[in-house]
This record gives structure tokens, C-alpha cells and sequence, in this order.
């Protein structure tokens, strides 16, 4: 058997030195403004305040995002979402064409596109010193919660022809969505297009039973969570002080009766390591390149790209 080469070492973070395979992206696609507070606590706020910091809008979403970090490796990346129709749909597009991804964008009449905001604050020292603490606020109902069954199956000739089909937790928080990728899940099996689950968002097991999130980790190919999340999803203690979490992984496989590869994300933050888990094999962990000081904002997607492109490339 060849020794372990962690994705770090190839292909690495900046992108493949060839781009191959073709990766699907189901998730959302919208509006986000970002801004970091140096300086600033959340948790000593009492009052009303004016910050200047930089601040910036761009396209953003679990598609997008991906997508962006994605097209530096697979030859070819679409992206699925639905999206609303005001002034911001054409800046979507617009951004999906520029990073080079394919796009089937369902524009939904009369609604408008959803938009996020992104507040990351100092706690732990900020950029310079920690990730400090986000607060996230999405838009209520934004589009991508109404991607319907039918605007996969409109797809499918896509999902079939990839190598990759890529979803997430997000589309399990409503109805409609949830159907649709189930639908994108059983299309893909059927056509023996690789399924990744990435398991968001990370407080997935306050919003949802695990009783709706099993079925789709049961017919995943590869699964990306933070350690934290599965374990306390299937009821078991979460791991303490950024430790391996290796007593989570025969409670993953009583729970999923399939053999996904798990990639568990864990550390001090929980994006510092990995730890590779496969029924039958021994695991193996490798650090992801986080450091403090290393912009967090988007480290996820590059390295979820970056291992999906080894995954998909055999290791």
C-alpha cells in the first residue's frame, strides 16, 4: 500500500497544476457583505456603535463559494441555484461567468435575491491573532430555500454528465429544497456521479433531528463536517480542547450503515486538522495549513476544493 499523501501535499491549496474532472454544485447563491472589527468584542457592545472597517459586498453563497475555489481545479464546474429578480441577479451571473463556473440559475419573478451579512469581531485578537467570532445574518427565506425537484431534474443531464455532484446542510432547512436534493441525490447514484454532503451549517443538529440528515450521509460518497457537528448530531460529546476526535468514528459507523469517506474537520477552531475516516481502514490525520493569522473567510472552500480534487483523483 503507497504511504499517505495528505491533500496538502498534493495538489496542494493554490489550484491543480492540471484541471481535471467535472464537479455540480447545488446550494445557494446571493448577496453578502463582509466586514471584521478589529478591535471590537461582540460580547462588550452595550450600546450603539460606529466601526469604520473595511466592508465589501460580493456574490457569495455555498455555491458560489465553492465554485470560486473549485474552477482552480476541475476542468469543468456548474453551479445550480436559485435566485431571485431584482438588480442583483445580473451581478450574480455576471460573477459566475467572470470566475469561470457554468451556471443554471433559476430566477424566481417577483422575489428578490437573498442577501447575507457577515460581522467577524476580535475576540481571540482578531485577524492578526484568531478568527474571532462571527455573526452571520441571512436574509429570511431567501431563494435557494424554493429550488423545487423539478428544477433538478430540468438538470439532470448535468449531474449525470459530471464526475462530482456537490451539495450541503442548507438545503435540508425546507421543504421544497430538501425534495430537490434528494432528487439531485438520486439522480447522481443513478448515473454513478459521486455524491459529497458537506455538513452545514455547523449548528445543523439545533435546527434539524438526525433523523433528516442520516438519509442523505447514508448514500454520500465523501462527507465534510466539523467534528463538533456530527457528534453532537448522533448524540455523542463533541471533542475537548481541539483533540483527534477518533472515538467519534465507530459511533459513525453504527450510525451510517454505508462507507463514505469522512473528512472531520478538528482543532482549536475546528479547521486546523482533518482526520480521515473509512469503515475498514485506519485512519489517517493531516493539518490543513490554518494558522492564527490566516484569513478564515473562504480557507473552508479552498480547502474543500482542494480535496475534492484528491478524492476524486484517487488520493
Amino acid at each position: 500500500m503507497a504511504p499517505f499523501r495528505s491533500p496538502l501535499e498534493w495538489p496542494g491549496l493554490d489550484g491543480a497544476a492540471e484541471r481535471r474532472h467535472s464537479l455540480f454544485v447545488i446550494g445557494d447563491a446571493g448577496i453578502e457583505v463582509r466586514a471584521s472589527l478589529p478591535g471590537v468584542r461582540f460580547a462588550e457592545i452595550d450600546a450603539d456603535r460606529l466601526c469604520y472597517a473595511p466592508a465589501r459586498a460580493l456574490t457569495a453563497g455555498t455555491a458560489v463559494n465553492l465554485a470560486r475555489c473549485a474552477v482552480g481545479y476541475f476542468r469543468r464546474v456548474e453551479v445550480l441555484a436559485r435566485v431571485g429578480d431584482d438588480d442583483y441577479t445580473e451581478a450574480i451571473r455576471r460573477e459566475l461567468c467572470r470566475i469561470g463556473a457554468a451556471h443554471r440559475l433559476v430566477v424566481e419573478p417577483g422575489v428578490p435575491n437573498g442577501v447575507s451579512v457577515m460581522l467577524r469581531d476580535a475576540a481571540g485578537g482578531g485577524e492578526e491573532g484568531g478568527p474571532g467570532v462571527r455573526l452571520l445574518v441571512v436574509q429570511d427565506e431567501p431563494p435557494a430555500r424554493r429550488l423545487a425537484a423539478a428544477d433538478v431534474r430540468a438538470a439532470a443531464d448535468g449531474i449525470e454528465d459530471a464526475d462530482v455532484l456537490a451539495v450541503d446542510g442548507y438545503s435540508l432547512l425546507a421543504p421544497a429544497s430538501q425534495e430537490a436534493l434528494h432528487e439531485a441525490v438520486r439522480t447522481a447514484r443513478a448515473a454513478g456521479t459521486r455524491v459529497v454532503f458537506d455538513v452545514v451549517p455547523h449548528d445543523i443538529d439545533a435546527r434539524l433531528p438526525a433523523s433528516c440528515v442520516l438519509p442523505v450521509l447514508e448514500r454520500a460518497d465523501l462527507v465534510v463536517s466539523e467534528a463538533h457537528t456530527l457528534a453532537r448530531l448522533l448524540g455523542h460529546a463533541p471533542p475537548a480542547g481541539g483533540r483527534e476526535p477518533r472515538d467519534l468514528l465507530p459511533v459513525l459507523d453504527r450510525a451510517v450503515s454505508g462507507g463514505p469517506l469522512w473528512l472531520l474537520r478538528f482543532g482549536p477552531t475546528s479547521l486546523e486538522r482533518v482526520l480521515v475516516h473509512q469503515r475498514g481502514r485506519p485512519p489517517e490525520a493531516y493539518s490543513t495549513g490554518y494558522a492564527p493569522g490566516t484569513p478564515r473567510a473562504g480557507y473552508g472552500d479552498r480547502l474543500t476544493s482542494c480535496e475534492l480534487y484528491w478524492w476524486v483523483s484517487g488520493g
